[in-house]
């Protein structure tokens, strides 16, 4: 038998909480950093066509292909992107400050629960 099938049944049910919200915290982290790339690059982008001249030929990737578009067009989809992906980012950053906080909460709640439980009877 296991030690974590000798500890009761709510402490049981606490550690595989604390087992999703640290996997959920992971995902989480894993998805903001690709938004975090993702923003980067489209400012990186728009930086770029700031120094374009309207009359450039502009190209915007479309899937596998590569589309011509008016400069105005593309800045204005960039922009937009931009701006939901602000907001994504934001929030997935709330999120994680949340899932945070009640990781912390569990992990200390279940060391005052471990610290409480008797230990072996030495002889």
């Amino acid at each position: 038998m296991s030690e974590i099938d000798q500890l009761p049944p709510n402490v049981q049910e606490r550690i595989a909480r604390l087992q999703q919200l640290q996997n959920m915290l992971q995902t989480l982290v894993a998805q903001k950093q690709r938004l975090e790339i993702e923003l980067s690059e489209t400012d990186r982008a728009l930086k770029t066509l700031e120094g374009v001249t309207s009359g450039t030929k502009v190209y915007q990737s479309v899937g596998a292909i590569l589309v011509e578009k008016p400069k105005e067009d593309v800045v204005k989809e960039l922009g937009e992107r931009k701006e939901f992906l602000e907001m994504r980012t934001k929030a997935m950053g709330k999120q994680e400050d949340k899932t945070r906080e009640r990781l912390t909460a569990l992990q200390q709640t279940l060391q005052k629960e471990l610290n409480l439980q008797p230990g072996p009877i030495e002889p």
